[in-house]
């Protein structure tokens, strides 16, 4: 289970235990330069994030997995499974990140994160979260609590700028995954959008399907950009059955 830009493992925490119930094994993630993970001083474009994830999975001697990535976590786990694809099994796309650079999309993702991280003003964190729901209700005082505490940890705040690189336009350029290397993708794969997503509209949704062949579309009505978080009822049975109907791919 893989978070979005600026985000941590707290994504999924409305999704591990039914996932574990259902008899799965689950790891979820603090990407590299998020959460928890360590923050070493470059630029975090996808390949370096992805190598992590590698990484992790070696050290875990996890051969292959059921990806669950939720926007920048989609991006890596797409990139994977067009680079590495002996190590996935199945693939979720959730409000997934990585073919489009819309300018004011990528200005709004910077400056809100920046202005939530450097300012130390626990509304503004709460502000960032709004971000992604179509309901505020689902931003909880826990949520603003966590994501605030490592919002100004000092290398969350001392790294930011390397975390936001992919809103750089030449440096998202480089790394956008464009419809020939959505065609490589080979894994069964989950589409998963929210109709009221800010950072992407259905098209892009609906376009992602028609390049990666054989792929799923499920469009949730009343949801931004945290599907899995505001619909988890049926978010998990979703993805438990299409992550059951793939144990063996």
């Amino acid at each position: 289970m893989l978070h979005g830009t600026s985000g941590h493992l707290e994504a999924f925490s409305r999704n591990i235990v039914p996932h574990v119930k259902a008899g799965f094994r689950c790891h979820a993630l603090d990407a590299l330069g998020h959460g928890y993970t360590g923050k070493p001083a470059f630029d975090y474009e996808i390949p370096r994030y992805a190598e992590h994830i590698i990484n992790y999975l070696d050290a875990q001697r996890i051969e292959r997995v059921h990806f669950i990535g939720e926007s920048l976590g989609g991006w890596i786990s797409a990139w994977i499974a067009i680079h590495r694809p002996e190590r996935v099994r199945s693939l979720q796309l959730v409000a997934a990140g990585g073919t489009k650079a819309d300018p004011e999309i990528m200005k709004r993702i910077k400056e809100s994160t920046k202005k939530a991280v450097q300012t130390d003003d626990r509304e503004l964190t709460r502000k960032r979260l709004h971000l992604l729901m179509h309901d505020p209700v689902n931003v909880s005082e826990e949520l603003v609590d966590i994501r605030h505490s490592i919002y100004h940890a000092p290398d969350f705040v001392r790294n930011i700028d390397h975390l936001l690189c992919l809103q750089e336009m030449p440096i998202r350029q480089r790394n956008l995954l464009r419809a020939e290397d959505l065609a490589r993708i080979k894994a069964p794969t989950l589409i998963i959008w929210g109709n009221e997503n800010p950072f992407g509209g259905v098209p892009e949704a609906t376009q992602m399907q028609s390049n990666i062949k054989g792929s799923r579309l499920e469009l949730f009505a009343k949801c931004g950009h945290w599907p899995q978080h505001e619909h988890p009822d049926r978010f998990n049975q979703l993805s438990i059955a299409f992550m059951s109907a793939h144990r063996a791919s």
